[in-house]
């Protein structure tokens, strides 16, 4: 599977957020570039850029080799961006997603929930009691929510990445 621009974009915003993306793509299909030169490229200062190469780094996305300046005595450290770490990154964060929809999906199947008219609100059937089926936000009435469509919905997305996560190995 190819990644295209889109892809790799969103994968890093999710994981470092979308201020790397300027360098990310500096640094894709690029290897042992100076932090310097990074920062000068994409018009931040030395911290910033190392912050962001830090955030990186955490999730596995860049690899560093460090040298040290004969000159100056200190070390200088250049930075590689690891595309096939995106392919890892974007299966695990879609494991994550369906994770989190199938707990929803459960609370969506075994609970009752309670909206007003205005839709202010959406309270579970304690949240209700307590609030005497009275919306907190407007005073209007309470009803049961059909979430039969929510259901479907989640269900459907579940699916969807599921097939995705398939389709990519």
């Amino acid at each position: 599977m190819r990644l295209s621009n889109n892809i790799i974009d969103g994968v890093v915003t999710e994981v470092a957020g979308d201020d790397v993306i300027p360098l990310v793509r500096f640094l894709k299909n690029k290897r042992n570039i100076s932090e310097f030169k990074i920062a000068e490229t994409i018009k931040k200062e030395v911290n910033e850029t190392r912050n962001m190469l830090y955030r990186l780094y955490e999730n596995n996305l860049v690899s560093f080799m460090r040298k040290k300046d004969k000159k100056k005595g200190w070390y200088i450290y250049y930075w590689t961006f690891n595309l096939k770490r995106v392919k890892y990154l974007m299966g695990d964060l879609k494991r994550k997603r369906i994770g989190k929809l199938k707990e929803r999906l459960e609370r969506e199947v075994d609970g009752n929930f309670f909206v007003c008219k205005n839709k202010c609100i959406r309270l579970n059937f304690d949240q209700a009691t307590d609030f005497n089926y009275t919306c907190p936000e407007c005073g209007s009435v309470l009803d049961e929510e059909d979430n039969k469509e929510v259901i479907k919905n989640i269900e459907k997305e579940v699916k969807e990445l599921e097939k995705e996560l398939k389709k990519a190995k």
